[in-house]
C-alpha cells in the first residue's frame, strides 16, 4: 500500500485524498489550518506551515511520493522535498506556472498562442504597454493572483496607469492585451510516468467577478477546436516532462483562434464535473499518474453542467438536494464567506451524441 503526501489541505486535496482511498492508497496532508477540508478525509494531518523544514522532512518520511493541490508551493520547500522523495508534478511545472511572464513565454515556446503581453516594472512600462495595445488589456501581478485578485482591467476609457501601478504596490507585473473572445474553455489532461497522455473533453466555462461559476460539457465548440485544444494540452505536458493532471484554460476568439490564458499544474476547478460524468475522475487520474499506475480513457457517460457553490449559494443546497440528476459535493468548510468556494453541484443529462 502506497502513501501519498499532499501539500495543501483545501478542497482539491480533499478530493485527491478521497480518490486515493478508493484505490487503497493512504494520504498525509501538510497544511497549517486545523480541521481543513482535506484533513477530514485523509489518514494523517501534519499541522505546519508549508516552509517548515522539520515538517517537510516529516512529510517526506511518512510517504513514498509527494504531490500538491496548489501551485504556489514555496520553491525552497519543493527543493527540499524533491531531494527526499519523488515530487509530481515536477518542480519545473511549479516554477513556470508561478510567474505569469515565464508562463506566457513557455506557452509561446511550446507553439501555444497567447494574448500579446509585456513585462511591467514601472508606471512608464505600463503606459507604453497601453499605447502598444490600444488602451485595452489587463494588468496582473506576475505572482500569487487567483480568482481575479491582483488584476486591473483597462477598457479603453479613463485609463490611469499611475493609479493602477500603485494599486499593485510595486509588485512585478505583466500587461496582457484584451482578447475579444466568444467563449472560454478548458482542457483537463493527464500524463503518466510512461508518457501516456489522456485528455478529458473540453469544458465551456463562465466566470463572474473572476471566479468560475459553471463548467458545461460538452463545450459549444467545433470538433476541430476541441481537437486543437487537446493538442495544445499535450504539447504542454510533453514540454514540461509532466507527470499528473493539469488544467489548460483557453479563450476561443470570435475569429475562431484558440488563445491560451494560463495553466494550473494540478487538478482544476473546471474539471470537477469529471467526478460525476465520467467513469474515472480527474482526481483518480492524478493519483494513478503520480503513483505510476496506468492511465485510461475516462469514458464520459453524460452531458453535464457543474455549478460552483460560492458564498451565499449555500442557501440553495436544499433545492440542489432535490434536483434530478444532481450530485452535491460540499467541502466541509465551517465558515461561509462571500467569494469562498463551499462546494459544487454537477447536474447530469443524457449524452446528446449517443
Amino acid at each position: 500500500m502506497k502513501t501519498i503526501g499532499i501539500i495543501g489541505g483545501g478542497q482539491l486535496g480533499r478530493m485527491l485524498a478521497m480518490a486515493a482511498a478508493r484505490l487503497s492508497i493512504r494520504t498525509v496532508i501538510l497544511e497549517p489550518q486545523e480541521d481543513c477540508p482535506a484533513a477530514q478525509v485523509a489518514n494523517r494531518h501534519i499541522v505546519a506551515a508549508y516552509d517548515d523544514e522539520a515538517a517537510l522532512f516529516e512529510l517526506a518520511g511518512a510517504c513514498e511520493v509527494i504531490t500538491y493541490e496548489f501551485e504556489n508551493v514555496p520553491e525552497k520547500s519543493a527543493a527540499i522535498l524533491s531531494g527526499e522523495r519523488p515530487v509530481y508534478p515536477p518542480a519545473r511545472a511549479l516554477s513556470v506556472s508561478q510567474d505569469r511572464l515565464t508562463e506566457k513565454t513557455f506557452l509561446n515556446d511550446s507553439d501555444i498562442a497567447t494574448a500579446g503581453f509585456r513585462a511591467v516594472d514601472t508606471a512608464e512600462d505600463l503606459a507604453a504597454a497601453l499605447e502598444t495595445f490600444g488602451g485595452r488589456g489587463v494588468l496582473k501581478t506576475r505572482r500569487f493572483g487567483y480568482d481575479g485578485k491582483g488584476q486591473w482591467v483597462f477598457d479603453g476609457s479613463d485609463n490611469n496607469p499611475e493609479a493602477a501601478f500603485a494599486a499593485l504596490d510595486g509588485a512585478p507585473a505583466i500587461f496582457e492585451e484584451w482578447i475579444d473572445f466568444d467563449r472560454e474553455i478548458s482542457v483537463i489532461a493527464a500524463r503518466g510516468m510512461d508518457g501516456t497522455i489522456v485528455c478529458f473533453d473540453p469544458a465551456e466555462n463562465v466566470h463572474r467577478e473572476g471566479i468560475l461559476r459553471t463548467s458545461t460539457v460538452p463545450a459549444n465548440v467545433s470538433s476541430q477546436t476541441g481537437a486543437a485544444a487537446r493538442a495544445a494540452a499535450e504539447r504542454l505536458l510533453i514540454g514540461l516532462d509532466y507527470v499528473g493532471v493539469l488544467g489548460l484554460e483557453l479563450f476561443v476568439a470570435r475569429d475562431g483562434r484558440l488563445i491560451a490564458n494560463e495553466f494550473a499544474p494540478r487538478v482544476h476547478n473546471s474539471g470537477h464535473w469529471t467526478e460525476a460524468a465520467c467513469v474515472l475522475s480527474q482526481f483518480e487520474q492524478h493519483i494513478r499518474a503520480v503513483c505510476g499506475l496506468p492511465l485510461i480513457d475516462p469514458v464520459r457517460h453524460s452531458d453535464c453542467v457543474m455549478h460552483n457553490i460560492v458564498g451565499d449559494d449555500m442557501e440553495r443546497i436544499p433545492q440542489w438536494m432535490t434536483t434530478e440528476g444532481a450530485l452535491v459535493h460540499l467541502y466541509g468548510k465551517a465558515e461561509t464567506r462571500a467569494g469562498r468556494k463551499m462546494g459544487h453541484v454537477t447536474v447530469l443529462e443524457k449524452r446528446r451524441d449517443g
